[in-house]
């Protein structure tokens, strides 16, 4: 993905959207389609139910959107504002698919917790991963040169939502490498994390945050991962589309194309950058229609019509 100055605008976005999930349907989000063509299927409805402040899950839903409802179904988008919620959903058949998760290692808890009730309709990128990271004019390199310094961060790791799984798994880093006397993992929400990143790296000022892979704030802010010698934030996993049980029987020409989406590094950050940075909130639709003229011709999966 190319490298990009990140605006105010596209800030907004994600604080907009992480609010987004406090109205609606009452269940925690918000009913109807979510920006498509308003196409009604004939095939069934399906509900996706995605954090809007992750753009993974943003990203990939809307792409969903339009590839689901091209072949008939219609398309319904529910938005929340932490994993729990939503793997609950899932998993009580509130909501239908998850169009971005993480089970293999960060959402573990939860797959143990309500795997039973949920089925794996494929894998669309393998090299997601959870990091430590600093802005690139840090002379830090690693997790380790965390020691001694927490003075310097004035004692904080800024994280994003308590139920993340990004959370859980820094929670054990600390203490794996002895930072727990010197820093606090300071946790509200993946947008409040952008805001005083923003700030900091405006003024080129100390900051350590949560973050991950494949994520557009790490070009936009000029961010670096912190070395992981002992491996305590995990190793790469993969990125999944979840449905609750009885996907496939219930929405089968659903799952046969669902399983083929399969997007590298290029592809992946070219669709985030667009939803996320060039059309931003309200014209994720149109992004994704940008996204397929420039990179559908490289899919066999891709439904034009």
């Amino acid at each position: 993905m190319k490298k990009k100055i990140l605006t105010i605008a596209a800030l907004g976005v994600a604080a907009s959207l992480t609010l987004a999930g406090c109205s609606g349907d009452g269940a925690g989000g918000t009913g109807g389609t979510g920006g498509g063509d308003g196409a009604t299927g004939d095939k069934g409805t399906i509900t996706l139910g995605f954090l809007p402040s992750w753009t993974d899950g943003l990203s990939t839903a809307y792409l969903l959107q339009n590839q689901l409802e091209k072949i008939g179904y219609t398309v319904e988008m529910k938005t929340l504002t932490e994993a729990g919620p939503l793997y609950t959903g899932l998993a009580q058949g509130d909501v239908d698919m998850y169009p971005s998760a993480w089970p293999d290692l960060t959402h573990a808890s939860y797959m143990k917790k309500y795997g039973d009730d949920i089925e794996d309709l494929g894998t669309y990128y393998d090299n997601a991963k959870l990091t430590i990271a600093v802005p690139e004019y840090s002379e830090l390199t690693s997790i380790e040169d965390l020691k001694g310094k927490g003075a310097d961060f004035d004692g904080k790791i800024i994280g994003i939502e308590p139920g993340a799984g990004l959370t859980e798994q820094t929670e054990k880093m600390i203490p794996a490498y002895g930072l727990e006397d010197e820093y606090q993992l300071v946790t509200s929400s993946t947008a409040a994390m952008l805001t005083e990143l923003k700030a900091a790296t405006d003024k080129q000022e100390d900051l350590v945050v949560t973050l991950w892979r494949p994520f557009w704030a790490n070009d936009s802010f000029g961010m670096k991962d912190l070395e992981d010698p002992q491996g305590a934030m995990g190793e790469a996993e993969g990125l999944h589309f979840l449905g609750t049980k009885g996907f496939a029987d219930e929405f089968p020409e659903a799952a046969e194309l669902v399983e083929k989406i399969k997007l590298d590094d290029e592809q992946y950050g070219a669709l985030e950058d667009l939803v996320v940075n060039e059309y931003g909130e309200g014209k994720e639709a149109d992004a994704v229609d940008e996204w397929l003229k420039q990179y559908g011709d490289q899919f066999d999966w891709v439904v034009t019509s």
